[in-house]
Parts: structure tokens; sequence; C-alpha cells
């Protein structure tokens, strides 16, 4: 399809999933200008162009669902679609991890960065208009997928906002040294966030030193793997919390995954969820990845692989949802579309179709440090359009058919034809229900 850039833009007749009744949504400038209902437009004048029809500039969107664009806050650009051609031996976190430390002779700049691409062109058809993803950076890689994925985020410019998080090896202690020289200059290269993984470290304590004094210096936030297991015992996601409102670090904390806070008893959970709360920091929680990975170690009452998403939510922590890996060692599913992402909070997080939406696109863009976007005007026009009459109704079909509209601009559009035999067809217009 062509882009459609045009200064100013109409979507006609579009339902809005918040009062389920039709409007049109007039853009302007890369924003909302007004939400008119259909009883209230204004009739055009005899020889206008609305009176002629359809103008060059607007859309019918009879039959779709508007809503706020989804944004994903934590994907694997430089592993994803690796999943076909390094596969998961175990199916469990340590074999994710050692499949794909056996890729890294593979992962070149350029592969990465078709991999990539093709991931994100996937992503943006699915209507996510921003991605914050962790690259891996470490001694024995260096930065070569810093290099691409930074090279990647300036050629999509104006289409898709990437957020790059450099997601370094061990850096705790004298050993620590070369990894975290690989963060520092995968900075200086143009990586926006400081990511590390405490909780794989040997001292935990150290490592969220080191993480928080490069950023501090870099002046920019952290984003960091944290508790992603079932242990009890391991808790760093607590410490990083005391870290946080002892040092009073300046700058923006987001902790992903954190299931361990999932299997805490109550007590535990509680006193942890409001130290969470007075830090200030946003919470990742990542469903399917951590579905898929957690709770091998036995064959029956297997916990879920999920944090405390209603304490935190009930606390008043920004909660966020991702997607985490897309078709990767860790991760072999995904549709890379943040609809999968919010059935599955409702299916096995237990949230109501509508706040698990809240997680992928309001939530995702708090934690991503991103403006927030509403149906209304004045927001930012970073919207998808999905044929459905309901959220729940898209949740559960995840329909291809979607508009996907960036700064107010048209930038993706997917129209799915679905042909029936003509027998069927007769049955449906028939049908009395």
């Amino acid at each position: 399809m062509t882009s459609v850039f045009f200064d100013s833009f109409v979507l006609r007749s579009v339902t809005l999933s918040s009062a389920a009744v039709k409007v049109d949504v007039h853009l302007r400038d890369g924003a909302i200008e007004k939400v008119v209902p259909l009883d209230a437009r204004e009739r055009p004048h005899a020889g206008s162009a609305d009176a002629a029809g359809a103008s060059p500039n607007e859309m019918d969107m009879d039959g779709y669902l508007l809503l706020p664009s989804p944004v994903e806050p934590h994907a694997h650009l430089d592993k994803a679609l690796l999943g076909r051609r390094v596969p998961n031996r175990t199916g469990d976190l340590a074999g994710a991890i050692e499949a794909i430390k056996a890729a890294y002779p593979s992962m070149t700049r350029d592969d990465i960065g078709r991999r990539s691409l093709l991931a994100v062109t996937e992503a943006l058809t699915r209507g996510y208009t921003a991605v914050r993803t962790h690259v891996d950076c470490r001694e024995e890689i260096g930065t070569t997928g810093i290099e691409a994925i930074v090279d990647l985020k300036r050629k999509l410019t104006g289409i898709i906002d990437l957020q790059i998080v450099a997601l370094a090896g061990e850096v705790g202690g004298d050993d620590g040294a070369p990894n975290r020289s690989t963060l520092q200059a995968s900075l200086e290269l143009g990586a926006d966030i400081v990511g590390g993984v405490p909780s794989l470290e040997r001292n935990p304590k150290a490592s969220l030193r080191e993480l928080m004094a490069i950023a501090g210096d870099a002046r920019c936030g952290i984003d960091l793997h944290i508790d992603e297991t079932t242990d009890p015992d391991i808790f760093v996601l607590r410490q990083l919390a005391r870290s946080i409102l002892s040092s009073g670090f300046a700058y923006p904390v987001t902790a992903s995954h954190c299931v361990s806070l999932g299997t805490q008893s109550a007590d535990a959970a509680r006193e942890a969820v409001q130290l969470i709360a007075d830090s200030g920091m946003s919470i990742v929680t990542l469903p399917q990845t951590n579905l898929f990975l957690q709770g091998r170690g036995s064959t029956t009452r297997k916990p879920r692989g999920l944090t405390a998403i209603e304490d935190l939510l009930a606390s008043g922590v920004t909660v966020a949802a991702g997607s985490d890996n897309w078709r990767d060692p860790f991760n072999p599913m995904g549709r890379i579309d943040a609809l999968e992402t919010a059935s599955l909070l409702v299916s096995a997080g237990h949230l109501m179709p509508g706040d698990a939406y809240v997680c992928t696109s309001t939530g995702a863009r708090r934690a991503m440090g991103l403006p927030e976007v509403r149906v209304a005007a004045g927001y930012p026009a970073d919207l998808l359009a999905i044929r459905a009459n309901s959220l729940e109704e898209a949740m559960a079909s995840g329909t291809l058919d979607r508009v996907v509209l960036k700064d107010g601009r048209v930038v993706a559009r997917t129209e799915v034809a679905v042909n029936l035999s003509s027998h069927l067809q007769a049955l449906i217009e028939t049908a009395d229900y």
C-alpha cells in the first residue's frame, strides 16, 4: 500500500471501544484534532468536497474499532526469528541461554539487521508504533548487535520508534570489567538504556551497584531482567527497590519479568510491592515467554510464571505487558501481537480485557516514557484500527484486518478477504440470531 501523508486526515464512522459509539476522528499535524459523534456531524454545503463524496484525505472505517496503538516494552530484536535455526533442546531458560550462545558466531551485523527489520515490520502491521528492544552486548560478541539496531533505528525514523537497551553480561567485580567496558561502548554508539541480568550474577548486589553507576554517569534509565524464576529464594527485585530508595537514583527504572514475586507468601509480596511502589519503578510482565520457560521442574502444580500483577496494579505501580521473545530459543511461539499478550493476561493473569489491553498500551507507554494516547482531542495520533465490534472480539479473534497510524499517518494496512461457499453464506444471511 501507499502510505498516507496528509497534514490533516479523517477516520470516518469508526467505533470507539470506550463508548461503543461511531464517530469521525479528525487528525491534524500528528495529533487528534477532534472526535465527532455521527449524529453531530456538520451537514456539508452543496458543491463542497464532502457533498461530492469521500475526499482523498479520509478513510471509511465503518466496521473498525479504534484503539490507542500498543507499544512493545520488552523485545529482543537481535534474537528475533532464530527459533528454527537455533532450537532450544531442553525448553527451559538454561537451554535457551545455551542455544543463543552457540548461535553468537553466526549472528553477524547483516544477519541481525535483516531479521530485526522483518520482525519490526511484522510488529508494525500488528499495530505497534514503538518497540523497546534489549540487545546483547558482552565481551564475547562485542557491540555487533548494538551497531545493527542503532542503524535500523535511524532508518525507521518517523515510521516506528525504537528504544535500545544495552543488555550487558556479568558486570560485578573485577571479572566484570570487560563487560562494563562493552556496555559503556554500547551507550556511546547510541544505545538509550542500561540493561543487565543481576539475578544470574554471582553477586547481584555488586551488579546492581555497577549498573546504576554506569547509568548515572550516562544520565539514562535502566531496564533489568530480574528474577526470571519461580524460585522464591531468588528475590533481587526487593534488593533493587531498596537500592533505588537508598541511593536516590534519579533516572527511570524498569524491572522486567519479576516472576519470583508471584511465588512469594502474601506478606512477603505485600512488603515488596510497597517497596516497588515507593521506589517509582515500572514492572514489565512477559506472559508468553515466562509461561513457556517457567515451571518445567514438575509435571503437576505448575506455577504460572507471572509476576504479582493484581497486587502491583492495586498499589498503583506502573505495569506494562510485553511479548519478550519473538520466535527464538526463549519462545518458539508468538504472533508479535499485543492482542495476543493481552489475551494471555486475561487467561493466565485473570485481568479483565480492558485492563489487560491497558497494560500493552497506556501502561507500556508510561514505562517507556512515551506520551499518553487516548482517542480524544489533543492526544498523539498513534492509533490502531481493527475490524471488530468490541475489544473482547478483537482480542479473541486476533484478526489481521488492521490499519496502523503513526503521528496521524497511515503506515500499515492489512486487509483480509474471506470467501465462503454460497450455501454457507446464505445460511449466515438468514440466521435468526
